[in-house]
């Protein structure tokens, strides 16, 4: 698909600002009394830093000049006590938006993981694993700052500001508007630096999503990178991967780092600007100097908050691209999920029907067409043919991982569109020729099935399909790790497992999608007991070009070009002398010749 790409940047919608803020602001609900306790330390401690220069004012100008050594020492205890409180409030304050915060990502986190797991196959054929995990691990760490300074920055912030403003105003109305005359002409700037930054910024989350999806496949298919001794040139790849990495975040920071320049020049600028016209005022007899002095400490507190939504400000526009990454995923929905008045199917008998069933995995190629069958409640049915055929994605359509795009699918008599996924598919057992296994041990490989079997249960499960002899003969039998993908058991013995796994489950139909394709031929023998013992009283649907594995199946159903061209046993099949007789006698010649 044109998205599944290492290299290719992802397409991801741009959302507005307003829009992206109320879908983050939302997970702040939950929070919503310790938040408020939040801005209530903030406040009282914003308080104490606005008392401070009032206090200072008064022991210059009252104190000081009439030399009332008393009154400073009651001033110096007021200051250091009034200190002390904010220093403790801040402490709790920190800890709380800590806690917040943290929270907050857990659950970002959480939704968006959950809501991964029900989209459907197409999300996944469409996107490298490693593009998926960097929008659920990075982009979610991305948003930590952004929640941290949104608590403690903006409304804090801003009652900051403007209660500094009114006390500026009130004691002195000259110097408060030449310490904001530069105001607007930031606002202008910073409004010019947003426009090109959220896009750099972009561009480096998909620079950093596409290394992601380039280690985790190299990494992934490493016996093939060293099999055909492509280390160097994986390397080389990775090297310019990186570099692209680097030089889209050092645009991207250059940009930012603008920012601070220009708040820092404003506030300077600003501060001359009111020394220059205090100078005058003092010179006049206006105001006197205590004034002066506490009115410049006022215009630090009047441009740190500045400073500090500025930071916000800042954190929104490097922020924004992540978030529009995970609102992009959480605002899918799948294709494939249940209807709104969608029933429980109950307990399958087995029955299976395709009517008309006609699919397509796009626009331009017609996979299946006009595909018709009924199967009996614990019948064998086999699909074979040509590789691209169809077969597999008869089995998929069954298993509701796709829908017909016309046509209906019935089990029991019921068009499975219209019955709850989980209920239809937790009866339902799919072996595939690629064998997945957990990084956990043997035993809960199998217990997989079902999550409440005993260890008995488990272990009657791998005799029944003779995988328990070679489990025992494991350094720690059913507790032996069988690391990820199953990489310490031959490809023979994950088969095995996966059975296993599948008799535990006890589905009412059971799917084998090429199972035994990786089966040497004396594990084969082993096997077919098992397979038999599994198949037993159960719809079954096997899809092989091992003919041998198929001979005793009730029917066997030839798929060519997306039609069924041919349905019998494998007596009548073979006596029809068609495409089965053809396929049969090619791979009986071919073994016979010792291939």
């Amino acid at each position: 698909m044109e998205n599944n790409s290492i290299k290719k940047d992802e397409e991801v919608i741009r959302r507005s600002k307003s829009e992206i803020t109320v879908k983050l602001f939302k997970y702040l609900k939950p929070y919503k009394l310790k938040s408020f306790i939040v801005i209530v330390l903030m406040i009282l401690v914003m308080i104490s830093g606005i008392v401070n220069p009032l206090l200072l004012e008064i022991a210059i100008d009252d104190y000081v000049v009439n030399k009332n050594v008393s009154g400073l020492f009651i001033i110096g205890g007021a200051l250091i006590g009034l200190n002390l409180l904010a220093w403790i409030l801040s402490k709790i304050r920190w800890t709380l938006i800590t806690s917040i915060t943290n929270n907050i990502l857990v659950n970002i986190r959480h939704e968006l993981y959950s809501h991964i797991q029900y989209l459907s196959f197409d999300f996944f054929d469409g996107r490298p694993v490693g593009k998926i995990l960097s929008r659920v691990v990075s982009d979610v760490n991305a948003l930590k700052n952004l929640f941290s300074q949104s608590i403690q920055s903006l409304i804090p912030q801003l009652l900051n500001l403007v209660c500094v403003a009114i006390i500026m105003f009130i004691m002195n109305f000259k110097l408060a508007l030449a310490s904001v005359t530069l105001l607007p002409l930031l606002g202008i700037a910073m409004f010019c630096i947003e426009i090109y930054s959220r896009r750099r910024w972009e561009v480096y989350r998909n620079k950093r999503s596409n290394l992601n999806g380039f280690t985790h496949e190299d990494f992934s298919g490493i016996k093939i990178v060293q099999g055909f001794a492509k280390e160097e040139g994986t390397e080389k790849s990775f090297k310019s991967m990186v570099k692209e990495l680097s030089d889209s975040f050092t645009k991207a920071v250059m940009l930012n780092d603008f920012f601070w320049p220009l708040v820092e020049l404003s506030w300077g600028a600003g501060t001359l600007v009111v020394f220059a016209v205090g100078y005058k005022l003092v010179m006049n007899g206006e105001i006197k100097i205590g004034t002066l002095i506490a009115f410049s400490m006022y215009v630090g507190m009047f441009w740190r908050p500045i400073m500090n939504l500025s930071s916000f400000y800042n954190t929104l526009i490097t922020n924004f691209s992540a978030a529009d990454r995970i609102f992009d995923i959480l605002d899918m929905k799948p294709i494939i999920k249940n209807t709104e008045n969608a029933k429980k199917i109950g307990k399958i008998k087995g029955f299976v029907e395709f009517k008309d069933v006609d699919f397509s995995y796009d626009e331009n190629t017609k996979v299946l067409k006009n595909v018709n069958f009924k199967v009996n409640k614990g019948e064998k049915i086999a699909l074979v043919g040509a590789t691209g055929a169809g077969k597999s994605t008869i089995v998929s359509l069954l298993s509701r991982f796709y829908d017909p795009t016309s046509g209906e699918v019935l089990v029991d008599g019921k068009n499975i569109k219209n019955v709850e996924l989980e209920s239809l598919r937790s009866q339902m057992g799919i072996m595939l020729q690629d064998t997945f296994l957990f990084s956990e041990t043997i035993m809960e490989n199998i217990r997989y099935g079902r999550l409440d079997a005993t260890d008995e249960e488990v272990i009657n499960a791998a005799k029944a399909v003779n995988a328990h002899n070679f489990i025992m003969k494991l350094e720690d039998g059913y507790n032996t790790e069988v690391n990820e993908r199953g990489t310490r058991l031959s490809l023979g013995q994950r088969q095995l497992v996966s059975f296993a796994r599948a008799l535990l489950a006890n589905p009412r139909i059971l799917i084998l999608d090429e199972a035994t394709s990786n089966i040497d031929t004396e594990t084969e023998k082993l096997v077919q007991e098992g397979i038999e013992k599994l198949l037993h009283g159960r719809t079954s649907f096997v899809v092989a070009h091992r003919l041998s594995t198929i001979r005793d199946c009730d029917k066997i159903m030839v798929i060519n070009g997306g039609e069924i061209e041919e349905v019998g046993s494998h007596a009548e099949l073979l006596k029809n002398k068609g495409s089965y007789y053809d396929l049969y006698m090619a791979q009986y010649n071919f073994l016979s010749e010792g291939a």
